[in-house]
């Protein structure tokens, strides 16, 4: 991770941020996403020399010789947010073999499709505890 990726600490923007939501969360996490994380990859797609030709029954077919390759960046399957609410029945001696909880301020990582949209709080996602699949050191 490059220094300009790095994150000030969070906790206490989020902390002041959990104070003016009058909602408590029975067992999801409310995530504040950040923007999407880029990366680079291959795409490949056939490259044709020649014309169509047609064959003995009138079909025009195109025969692919090659394979271009061009690298594009786009957006990670994978997402980074600041947790801004805890749920509940959440402690971190719940998770069996991990020694860190999850706590507000948090910057964790889950899958850009995972959980719920929360609409009453912009550009904000409800996560289950099994959607996180990481905390940032």
């Amino acid at each position: 991770m490059d220094d300009k990726d790095k994150l000030i600490d969070q906790s206490p923007l989020a902390e002041d941020v959990a104070k003016n939501i009058k909602y408590d969360f029975l067992d999801y996490f409310l995530v504040k996403p950040l923007d999407p994380v880029k990366i680079k990859k291959e795409f490949s797609k056939p490259v044709s020399k020649g014309e169509a030709t047609k064959d003995a029954e009138g079909i025009e077919a195109v025969d692919f010789d090659e394979v271009e390759t061009e690298v594009k960046e786009v957006n990670s399957d994978y997402r980074r947010g600041i947790v801004l609410k805890r749920p509940l029945y959440y402690n971190g001696s719940d998770v069996i073999g991990t020694s860190s909880e999850i706590k507000v301020g948090d910057v964790v990582l889950f899958r850009d499709t995972a959980g719920l949209q929360f609409d009453l709080l912009k550009d904000s996602r409800l996560l289950r505890l099994y959607d996180i699949f990481g905390i940032e050191a």
